[in-house]
């Protein structure tokens, strides 16, 4: 094999959003290097992507995505890497290999793991995993307040220094529905600007109003009580239908859960767009749930018991050893924060979730989950709007309104049971989505991964 041979592109280069403890390119030393504890001792999110001789090294958190496709070349194996599976598509297409080219052959790499990949030829030998984040479980203590502060004051602290790199004088906007993780957030950010020494009144609120759901009446008593109806605004599209093929092509992948809430962000961050068109910063309270193990047990086959027993398999899925992990998709927040970060990004925001940050994570695993919920799913369920309002209560001194839980898409607008959709059609539509872009490359041009350049 030829040697002496660039063997990495990375599409998007390395990327932040909310660093501390090391500068990026400190982090993209750490990650050549294969040495994790600088990686360690950073708060916020990073993705990137090294090279050190025949190895690759690709290393990310869970709010900025990275995913990697393996070409082959005249000279071997070829790694290339970037944000979307599109952009590794249109990288190989502009290269003609695009014949090469599989969306079910990328990989995602796994939040709060080094990945070390040795180009050395046929067969191409499996990645090496070397986690990061490994914060302790269970440690903190029995008392609700003292927990909340822990948590939230974490999550405060992401938020002022994500906000610090905002330029003074920005607009920041808030998807809000009133929710227990969207009204801390907006709370939180009012109080993140204002200890910055900046007008709080630049962070606005938007919730999206389908017709007849439940977050515009909650959000709006949310402000009311708290006298901030002046720093929100509904956004109300009864007309709107979300567009779920759309979503699906937005976020390349087919979870329908996720597939739905990117179909009604899509319209609320459009109908946003469209009102403030120089808008570019973005909150939400996305990772929330998964923190505090706040979902329905009953939509899966989850069990108390294997909640409590993987204390980050909201955040990470199974694991990359078990039966259950995806080759093609990571798991978890680690895989689903697409939902999120898609939208966002097709329609121009920059967007950051304090709630997926290692330091909110970790205050959340510190949670003594077992004795708390004593075997008790109600108990669960009850547990995280306690934990955050408390937390909120500490940390700004004021008192947020509570109401019941339910999902964005549910939340927008009543007609939500009559779009719902399965993953059979989701994955359907993927890959009929896919092939339409790969029938365009097998008809082309094509170039031999043994041409030699010219």
């Amino acid at each position: 094999m030829r040697m002496g041979v660039e063997r990495l592109v990375d599409c998007v280069g390395p990327r932040a959003a909310g660093l501390t403890g090391a500068s990026l390119s400190e982090v993209a030393s750490a990650v050549q290097a294969g040495d994790t504890a600088p990686l360690a001792a950073t708060g916020g999110h990073f993705a990137v992507t090294a090279r050190e001789g025949q190895t690759v090294r690709l290393a990310r958190t869970i709010g900025i995505p990275l995913r990697y496709f393996v070409a082959k070349r005249f000279h071997g194996p070829f790694l290339i890497a970037a944000d979307r599976i599109d952009r590794l598509y249109d990288y190989c297409v502009a290269q003609k290999i695009g014949w090469q080219f599989d969306p079910l052959y990328t990989r995602m790499v796994p939040a709060h793991t080094l990945v070390e990949i040795d180009q050395i030829g046929c067969p191409d030998p499996s990645p090496r995993y070397r986690r990061f984040f490994e914060p302790p479980i269970g440690a903190g203590p029995r008392d609700v307040a003292a927990l909340g502060e822990a948590y939230v004051r974490a999550a405060f602290d992401a938020t002022r220094d994500w906000l610090a790199g905002v330029p003074e004088g920005a607009p920041v906007a808030v998807l809000f529905s009133g929710g227990a993780d969207s009204g801390s957030v907006f709370l939180l950010a009012r109080a993140a600007v204002a200890a910055l020494g900046r007008d709080p009144d630049r962070v606005r609120a938007f919730t999206l109003d389908l017709g007849g759901g439940r977050d515009a009446e909650q959000a709006g008593r949310f402000v009311q009580e708290l006298g901030l109806e002046a720093h929100w605004e509904p956004l109300r599209l009864a007309d709107a239908v979300p567009d779920l093929e759309e979503a699906i092509a937005t976020i390349e992948d087919y979870h329908p859960l996720d597939v739905e809430c990117a179909a009604v962000g899509l319209l609320a961050l459009r109908a946003i767009r469209e009102r403030y068109p120089s808008l570019s910063f973005l909150l939400d309270g996305d990772g929330g749930d998964e923190n505090l193990k706040s979902y329905p047990l009953e939509d899966s086959d989850l069990t108390l018991e294997s909640v409590l027993k993987n204390p980050l398999l909201y955040q990470e899925g199974w694991g990359i050893d078990a039966m259950k992990h995806s080759l093609t998709y990571s798991g978890g927040l680690s895989r689903a924060y697409v939902r999120t970060y898609a939208p966002a990004q097709r329609l121009g925001f920059t967007a950051f979730s304090p709630y997926t940050t290692r330091s909110a994570i970790a205050a959340a695993l510190a949670v003594p989950f077992r004795e708390l919920v004593d075997g008790s799913v109600e108990r669960l369920y009850a547990l995280k709007a306690e934990i955050v309002r408390a937390g909120v209560e500490m940390v700004t001194g004021i008192r947020m309104p509570l109401f019941p839980k339910q999902r964005f898409q549910d939340g927008a607008g009543n007609a939500y049971e009559g779009w719902r959709v399965s993953k059979a059609w989701c994955r359907h539509v993927f890959l009929r989505q896919w092939e339409d872009r790969l029938r365009l490359v097998w008809d082309g041009e094509r170039v031999s991964g043994n041409a030699l350049p010219a």
